[in-house]
């Protein structure tokens, strides 16, 4: 009787497990600006062009440059990057946004910034703060937007 009993008892486990794995798993979570990701989809990183050295022009085309410089070299704790955008007149450029995003390439997400917005002084000069929170290889990925759309794409390496 006790024999019958267990067989039973894992009959009916086994079909209950076999139910349960048969279920679709609830939908994702749609999060407002973000795609979710697909089955299959290939997702594409955008591109971004490494910078010269602080300093030097930056061409964004043939109509716009830009210089960067840090305003103290770069170590633990905060550093402020500063953007000087420019058409080729020479004559500076202040309608555009850019944005910026900090990480250690080595451990990606790990120290990720999220994309923050530049923001301009007195001068108009164009500031990021970049929290560096450990030794290594740093990376600053700039997007500069021209009439609220992606015109270029950058980044600048350094290490602490």
């Amino acid at each position: 009787m006790l024999t019958k009993l267990m067989t039973a008892a894992l009959l009916v486990f086994a079909l209950a497990a076999g139910a349960f794995a048969q279920q679709t798993p609830p939908p994702m979570k749609q999060v407002p600006g973000k795609t979710p990701p697909h089955a299959g989809a290939i997702v594409q990183e955008p591109v971004y062009n490494d910078l010269p050295s602080a300093g030097k022009k930056c061409w964004i085309g043939d109509e716009y440059y830009f210089k960067w410089k840090w305003d103290k070299k770069p170590k633990l704790g905060t550093a402020i990057l500063i953007v000087q955008l420019y058409d080729k007149g020479n004559k500076r450029v202040t309608d555009w946004e850019i944005t910026g995003v900090s990480d250690m390439p080595s451990m990606r997400g790990a120290h990720d910034s999220g994309e923050v917005f530049f923001l301009p002084n007195k001068k108009n000069d164009l500031l990021l703060p970049v929290n560096v929170v450990m030794p290594g290889e740093w990376e600053v990925k700039l997007v500069f937007y021209k009439d609220k759309e992606p015109f270029y794409r950058g980044r600048i390496l350094f290490k602490v």
